[in-house]
């Protein structure tokens, strides 16, 4: 059975030698000392001045907006993981959706203003496949209303813009360390900022409001991360280089086999000054029919790419009003995700790709 992603294991023998700390220290959680290394190890890693270990990436979404105090409206994408609106959701703010850019797939910075009123307090984008937003567009809208800015870069470890991290933009960003992400925790993110002011908030939300073993500063949540999570981040880490560059090479063969003279497949546009991860293969057909066919093809030989993202998230059930996002909804059911993943065997590749060029040819 072939996935769309498969979790990265690390060196057993150095995976052992972490957990052989936390037998001799006997912490388990609290903020341990392999959390504490994990979190600097990162923060050098990703260039940031402030990072902050959390049980997993969604409610570093929700301690986000609760730092920056947020109400009302925020705009965001509906081209993203459910994550993204549900946090909007579960903290009683409103999601308000301005449609993609059709090349690139992030949030339109025209439809941004378009729907900026005097209830928007925040804007929240996501980094779509790594895929760095229009940063310096979307700091000029929030400057010129007076809003915050929340990143989604769940899908962007470890990416440059102009030679800067990531997760440098904005207020703050959240990432993700799942699984199935390109760097893992097993379960797990972080929150990013460079911010004194919200790094001080954000370390006393994600642990109860605790300053101090008995002193209450303020409202908070349980989002501390274990040592075995942190654990398994830090045995990973070293491998990242060799990771990115693998996948790379495989998305470069993928590029070789599918886009070479074929008309019915587009990509995704990375824009210029970036450094990229290559955590996602996603490919845009050309009709949903040939999204299910080949999913239908692929299935027989038990290779199972995905619909991500799918489907547009101002379809949403629960939402208590209804949004119109042309182009996201179109774009949602035409977009499929290839198998990519770290030691993923070339020859299988080309097999997903002759299965691909067969149905579209």
């Amino acid at each position: 059975m072939i996935n769309v992603t498969k979790s990265v294991l690390p060196n057993r023998e150095l995976f052992d030698l972490y957990i052989d700390k936390i037998w001799e220290s006997g912490q388990l959680t609290n903020h341990g000392p392999l959390v504490a290394e994990l979190e600097e190890k990162l923060k050098s890693y990703l260039d940031v001045k402030h990072l902050f270990l959390l049980n997993n990436g969604t409610i570093a979404l929700q301690i986000a907006i609760k730092a920056l105090e947020l109400k009302g409206e925020i705009i965001t994408t509906p081209f993203s993981y459910v994550a993204t609106t549900s946090s909007i959701v579960w903290e009683n703010c409103i999601p308000v959706f301005a449609d993609i850019d059709p090349s690139s797939l992030s949030i339109d910075i025209q439809e941004i203003e378009k729907k900026i009123t005097d209830k928007t307090s925040a804007i929240l984008a996501t980094h779509v496949y790594g895929i760095p937003c229009n940063v310096d567009a979307i700091r000029g809208l929030a400057t010129k209303y007076g809003l915050k800015v929340i990143y989604d870069a769940a899908h962007a470890f470890g990416i440059k813009c102009k030679k800067r991290g990531i997760l440098n933009f904005g207020d703050v960003s959240s990432i993700s360390f799942h699984a199935t992400k390109l760097f893992h925790t097993i379960e797990g993110g972080a929150l990013a900022t460079n911010d004194d002011a919200i790094a001080k908030k954000i370390s006393y939300m994600r642990n109860f409001g605790h300053n101090g073993p008995s002193e209450f500063i303020g409202a908070g949540i349980n989002g501390k991360a274990s040592e075995f999570n942190a654990a398994m981040g830090l045995s990973i880490l070293p491998q990242m280089q060799g990771i990115i560059s693998n996948r790379n090479k495989l998305s470069d063969l993928y590029d070789a086999e599918l886009m070479s003279g074929s008309h019915k497949i587009r990509r995704p546009l990375i824009g210029d000054f970036t450094t990229y991860n290559y955590s996602y293969y996603p490919i845009i057909l050309e009709s949903e029919e040939m999204v299910l066919s080949i999913m239908d093809a692929l299935g027989e030989l038990k290779i199972y790419p995905r619909r991500y993202f799918y489907p547009s998230l101002n379809t949403l059930s629960y939402l208590d009003r209804s949004y119109t996002c042309p182009i996201s909804e179109d774009i949602s059911k035409r977009v499929l995700c290839l198998p990519l993943y770290h030691d993923l065997d070339i020859e299988i590749l080309k097999r997903i790709t002759i299965v691909i060029n067969n149905v579209l040819n």
